[in-house]
């Protein structure tokens, strides 16, 4: 049986629709109209059998087929950019992937790219279905900023790993919760208590990261997911209108503005994520030295004596 071909402008505009959420959004990063994003979905909904997106209020979601085939079409377009860099015969820019857009690792990388504008980098935007580190064993990225350890597949011997930034957490309440009124809050004080990190419900390294913290302190970590598709702006939205729902949040994580919501420093120790240039050692990139000199050169050794971190991380990032 021969299988049907597939159009790459069309998981170009699944890939769009996948990653906004929405078809306007989409449509305006493709340079198209709304209605050629349709389009194009259509036809590769006809092309697969299977319908990609269910609509929601804020916008559109993948089905279940959708989400099987969402990392397929980003190792399929970085197959088909990289064939079509080797065919013009020039190298092709240095591939970076991160976890989502409000990273911390994102504010870093562009603070980079803003002190080397001859650097010929991209930022690959992952996220919890295809991470940063799926794209750099995936071959879809050279470098990437993951935590080195934990995980339900560790990295293999020849992946590097190289210090980029620990990243303090404090905790969002809203101005109603009993520590709003707080300046900081000792981690010893918060043994016993409920912390709602839903990301953690993912088996990943960063759940790993606050099991093991959740252990260390006494706290139970909440793992309840919010409702589908309601985003970070929804979880912010609930946090802020409740007396007892709190999460950690990292020090640089872009969040959503609410002015109902508070935040309380967690010290003694503080704890911290640690985020962890990696890149695959027995085939590096010839533009990743300058990127991880970047690193080496700013990475923000002078906190961790004053943090928690996982024993596995400790010899990397406090040795």
């Amino acid at each position: 049986m021969t299988l049907p071909d597939l159009d790459l402008a069309a998981v170009r505009g699944f890939l769009a629709v996948a990653e906004h959420g929405q078809l306007t959004l989409a449509a305006a990063e493709l340079g198209i109209s709304q209605q050629a994003v349709s389009k194009r979905i259509a036809k590769l909904e006809v092309v697969l059998g299977v319908s990609l997106f269910e609509r929601v209020r804020t916008g559109v979601l993948p089905t279940a087929a959708g989400a099987r085939f969402l990392p397929r079409a980003r190792a399929l377009l970085a197959l088909a950019d990289e064939t079509v860099a080797a065919v013009r015969a020039f190298p092709r820019p240095l591939r970076v992937a991160v976890l989502g857009e409000r990273q911390a690792a994102v504010r870093s990388l562009r603070f980079f790219l803003d002190r080397h504008p001859g650097a010929d980098a991209e930022i690959l935007v992952c996220d919890a279905v295809a991470t940063a580190r799926d794209a750099l064993l995936g071959e879809r990225a050279d470098a990437a900023f993951a935590r080195a350890h934990g995980g339900p597949r560790p990295l293999p011997a020849h992946i590097a790993a190289a210090p980029a930034l620990l990243e303090p957490l404090h905790l969002l309440v809203g101005r109603h919760h009993p520590l709003a009124g707080l300046d900081s809050v000792p981690l010893a004080e918060l043994a016993g208590s409920s912390v709602w990190v839903p990301g953690a419900a993912v088996p990943s390294e960063w759940a790993d990261f606050y099991r093991d913290l959740g252990e260390f302190a006494g706290i139970e970590i909440d793992t309840a997911r919010p409702e589908p598709g309601s985003g970070i702006g929804r979880m912010v939205e609930r946090i802020a209108a409740s007396d007892v729902l709190c999460t950690f949040n990292g020090d640089d994580f872009d969040t959503p503005y609410h002015p109902e919501l508070r935040r309380v420093r967690v010290v003694d120790p503080a704890p911290a994520y640690p985020h962890a240039l990696l890149w695959d050692a027995a085939d590096p990139h010839p533009d990743l030295t300058e990127l991880l000199a970047h690193c080496r050169a700013h990475y923000n050794a002078d906190t961790a004596a004053s943090c928690w971190l996982p024993e596995p991380d400790r010899p990397l990032f406090a040795g």
